[in-house]
């Protein structure tokens, strides 16, 4: 596909490190970068809460920007939701979840962590990737509750200090008789826009994996077997999409963008509370290649 449109889903602004990945791969595409802040942070959520309330978001979203696939840049969703979106939906979907397979396959001490959120940690998908390609290494589970919420300051320009992130990753440096741990898997996608203070603050040198290179191979990969013609939204009935409540337009109205807004060559970010970003925000979104005036019409 020679121009496709890509639609860029997270929580909050942490797939924006998936963003600027697939955004290199495909540097000819139109992108749609959606925010789901008015439900921010996934974490704090139940899991029926979390499926009914992603499935009908993304839902709304695939109507109104008909993108020619869908990467979820968030591994608390993807680790749960993704089997229902691509049961209801016939876009193509990409998901992130914990890069544990190349982490400990490349690990030489054989000792790896993995820092999620605590319900990424949690799910019975990130263990079942342990059993199965963890490589007979110890892998050290680490849930943070604020280390999103943290890296969606430092993106915000607002105060945070080094010492609350060297807490929050302190029990991902295991030292046992020498035997230290050498690589960590960052399996949430705010994680990465901390990437220098992590390593500044790391007690010794680690490999930090970060999947997003990983996702934009892939999405490159499924890009050359999508038709050009835009498919229809659902497989089946499933929850009720253009709901205003859900995700908002700037006019309250629900109506669906067109399609050449939807992929004009421009990266739009789009936000389900319907805020317009604050300066500090929209100079960190301009960082990445979207604009801010773009960013601050939601859907």
């Amino acid at each position: 596909m020679a121009q496709p449109t890509i639609l860029v889903f997270d929580s909050g602004r942490g797939g924006l490190t998936v963003f600027r990945e697939v955004a290199a791969a495909r540097p000819e595409a139109s992108f749609v970068y959606a925010a789901d802040d008015a439900f921010f942070p996934y974490s704090g959520h139940d899991e029926a809460a979390l499926v009914a309330r992603v499935v009908a978001v993304i839902g709304d979203l695939i109507a109104r920007t008909r993108p020619d696939l869908a990467v979820i840049a968030c591994n608390t969703a993807s680790t749960l939701v993704l089997p229902q979106l691509r049961a209801t939906y016939l876009t193509p979907f990409v998901g992130t979840v914990p890069a544990i397979k190349p982490a400990c396959a490349s690990s030489r001490s054989r000792r790896v962590s993995v820092l999620g959120t605590e319900a990424t940690v949690a799910r019975e998908y990130t263990k079942s990737l342990i059993r199965d390609f963890g490589g007979g290494c110890d892998v050290t589970l680490v849930g943070s509750a604020r280390l999103a919420p943290i890296a969606e300051r430092a993106l915000r320009a607002e105060p945070t200090e080094d010492a609350e992130i060297a807490a929050e990753i302190a029990p991902c440096f295991v030292d046992d008789g020498g035997r230290r741990t050498d690589t960590v898997v960052l399996a949430c996608t705010h994680y990465p826009l901390l990437l220098d203070r992590l390593e500044r603050l790391a007690p010794w040198p680690v490999t930090w994996v970060d999947p997003a290179p990983a996702i934009a191979r892939r999405v490159v990969e499924l890009l050359a077997h999508v038709p050009a013609k835009w498919t229809p939204v659902r497989r089946k009935e499933h929850a009720p999409l253009n709901d205003s409540r859900v995700c908002p337009d700037s006019e309250g109205t629900g109506h669906a963008l067109e399609p050449a807004q939807a992929g004009s060559g421009a990266a739009h970010a789009l936000f389900t509370s319907g805020a317009a970003p604050l300066p500090a925000l929209a100079a960190a979104l301009a960082r990445f290649g979207i604009r801010a005036e773009a960013a601050a019409a939601a859907i």
